[in-house]
């Protein structure tokens, strides 16, 4: 199993060892063990589909955020992708989010079972952004399998310092949220750098990543308040 991790790490560029390796099977044994207890993820316990599927999806956003020291991932839940990103960068300080205690008590047992540069944080995404201590503080912010761009950005943006960047792990129909995302943008102060290809080897989902640079503050006026980015989304004159 090891050597199926570095085996596709490699052929995805990226240069994987064998201790990270290690910490992505016992992140796996975690994870299995848990999923029996709460719903934490949809992908069973064999490993090579939990490899394709998570782990090695969610690294292909590592390459994006090699120059980034500090990173949150928002809507961790089972740690999906910031564990594993967190493995294979281990410079960069993850703060792993969750508005779900149990899931965040979850987190924080990986955190300090595999010796991680990351922490846990149960605290909703709108509350975050609102807190002096978050607000601005990271150099980028991720999301995997969250919400539609224009509602993810007015979660993620307002986290992400002037000049840093958030990434969304997306599926094929990425292009078609970022146009309907064009307005939370020009609001929230993002840019879209790039839409980019994220496949894992030999799998034909179409994933995609698109990459968007914090081009300026946020308006004090966002986040609104929990669960308004969900009833009104950011579309056009509607806020």
């Amino acid at each position: 199993m090891r050597g199926y991790l570095l085996d596709r790490a490699a052929r995805m560029g990226l240069s994987m060892s064998e201790a990270q390796a290690d910490k992505l099977l016992a992140y796996h044994k975690l994870l299995v063990s848990a999923n029996e207890k709460m719903n934490l993820t949809r992908v069973g316990e064999d490993f090579f589909e939990a490899a394709d599927r998570n782990y090695l999806d969610s690294l292909t956003a590592a390459k994006y955020l090699e120059s980034c020291e500090s990173v949150i991932d928002v809507g961790s839940g089972a740690g999906l992708p910031g564990v594993p990103l967190s493995i294979m960068l281990p410079c960069a300080r993850f703060t792993l989010m969750d508005s779900l205690n149990k899931r965040v008590e979850f987190l924080s047992e990986v955190c300090r079972t595999l010796e991680l540069n990351a922490s846990a944080l149960h605290m909703r995404s709108e509350d975050a952004g609102r807190n002096p201590a978050y607000r601005e503080r990271f150099d980028a912010a991720v999301a995997r399998a969250v919400a539609p761009l224009n509602i993810l950005c007015e979660w993620l943006l307002p986290l992400v310092k002037p000049g840093g960047k958030m990434l969304a792990l997306k599926g094929p129909n990425a292009e078609d949220e970022a146009r309907e995302a064009a307005f939370a943008l020009s609001e929230l102060g993002g840019e879209i750098q790039g839409i980019y290809d994220s496949n894992v080897p030999e799998r034909d989902w179409n994933h995609k990543i698109v990459e968007i640079i914090k081009t300026g503050p946020t308006s004090d006026r966002y986040p609104r308040r929990a669960g308004m980015a969900e009833k009104r989304p950011l579309k056009g004159d509607k806020k």
